[in-house]
């Protein structure tokens, strides 16, 4: 279960290390192979182990290359989508594309969501939480779901 905020620096080269707590599991879970894609929303990346992206990959293969939204889908997710092999330090090589999408220079936040990582410049991650703590309950429509959530 990835859950969980991490101050990381990247280094020069573009690679960020994996905190410890992280590794053991992803090395059994998917090898330390995964895949990091740009957030279509939000100004992050996100990070999937290996077999949480293919789930991903069978979910837009069923869209249709015909349809526009679908297909700005699929180009944006695909297009973007970057293998990256957690090396024997733990560390993880973001492309120059990505880095530049997200804006991301040398300090991160690596955010667990269950079954994938945001990543997020320092800078957009505090105006993000910034705004996501703002919004009041007047400010927003909430599902079904959201009505019958509690802690």
């Amino acid at each position: 279960m990835l859950r969980g905020a991490n101050s990381i620096n990247l280094d020069s080269k573009g690679r960020l290390a994996m905190p410890t707590r992280y590794r053991d599991w992803l090395s059994e879970e998917c090898q330390g192979q995964m895949v990091c894609t740009v957030d279509i929303t939000l100004n992050c990346l996100l990070l999937y182990p290996l077999n949480e992206w293919e789930e991903i990959e069978r979910k837009l293969r069923k869209l249709s290359s015909m349809n526009p939204a679908e297909r700005r889908l699929q180009r944006l997710l695909l297009g973007y989508a970057d293998d990256c092999q957690m090396d024997k330090n733990g560390r993880l090589l973001i492309s120059a594309p990505l880095r530049q999408h997200a804006g991301l220079e040398k300090q991160v936040m690596l955010v667990g969501q269950l079954n994938k990582f945001e990543i997020w410049s320092d800078q957009n991650w505090n105006d993000q939480i910034e705004s996501d703590l703002s919004v009041s309950d007047d400010d927003e429509l909430f599902s079904d779901q959201l009505r019958d959530f509690s802690l």
